[in-house]
């Protein structure tokens, strides 16, 4: 009984018209003296509290003297009850304000659940598109949840350096040699996100290096990773197009002048002055 009041009372009821109803549910049809006279409380009360009732329909009453209340069947109270939590849950999330919380432009993650799980909500959350350099373990990763996202209509451009995947509209690319740069290969695998041209993510993640990632809604830090991303799709394609023109001006190995701009200065540096230091 008890919990069967408390109930009611979760749902809005007042203490009297919880008691009232149960009583009438257990009881069948009464007067208020009847009820009133069960429950041990004032007669005014009882009445103010079936006529109430009966006026938003959880009650019916008979005509004439005495009049005599019963309740409505509890399938009928639940359905009642259930419409006018929708309607109103409908109501206050059409028309409640809203204030875009304040986000910083930028912040750090770290962990691989805290990044997956903060990068999964987000696609959720995605409208209109998701831009994606990844590699294959990240693509198949998150797969469930781009199929999900491109199901809903979700336009979905992607660049991976390829793998064993069912995923199926990856744009695949051998890139090039990175063995002269260590760092690149102990630092892990890098990822980068950009949703709906406004929220992005980029970080690393891989067997020997812990997860983190940057996010950003920086307008800068998304046109920054979408022109990187056109370029090297216009350079596969015109990888694709022209590659032997490629090779044959510049050599089989023409991602050599890649080399020039991705870091290697400092070695050359060091070749140069250990050719100096031997002559």
């Amino acid at each position: 009984m008890d919990q069967l009041l408390h109930h009611l009372r979760n749902l809005g009821f007042t203490e009297m018209e919880a008691k009232v109803m149960v009583e009438l549910a257990g009881k069948g049809p009464s007067s208020g003296y009847e009820v009133a006279k069960r429950l041990g409380v004032s007669r005014s009360n009882v009445y103010t509290t079936l006529q109430r009732l009966s006026q938003q329909g959880f009650l019916h009453h008979s005509s004439g003297e005495p009049i005599r209340y019963s309740m409505i069947t509890t399938e009928e109270l639940t359905h009642m009850i259930s419409g006018q939590m929708r309607e109103s849950l409908s109501f206050i999330e059409s028309q409640m304000p809203r204030i875009e919380p304040e986000q910083p432009p930028f912040f750090s993650l770290e962990g691989d659940h805290h990044v997956l799980a903060t990068l999964v909500q987000r696609l959720e959350r995605a409208e209109r598109e998701i831009v994606i350099d990844v590699s294959h373990e990240e693509a198949t990763l998150l797969r469930d949840e781009l199929e999900r996202a491109e199901s809903r209509g979700v336009k979905l451009l992607w660049s991976t350096d390829g793998g064993e995947t069912s995923l199926s509209r990856h744009m695949l690319w051998s890139g090039w040699d990175l063995s002269f740069t260590q760092t690149s290969v102990n630092l892990g695998r890098k990822f980068s996100f950009v949703i709906d041209r406004k929220w992005c993510m980029l970080g690393m993640r891989g067997e020997d290096c812990p997860t983190s990632a940057m996010v950003s809604i920086h307008p800068a830090m998304s046109e920054l990773l979408l022109s990187h991303f056109t370029q090297e799709m216009v350079l596969y394609e015109m990888e694709k197009d022209i590659g032997d023109t490629l090779t044959e001006r510049y050599g089989l190995h023409y991602e050599q002048i890649y080399k020039k701009y991705v870091g290697v200065d400092s070695q050359v540096g060091n070749e140069d002055n250990n050719n100096n230091k031997e002559e």
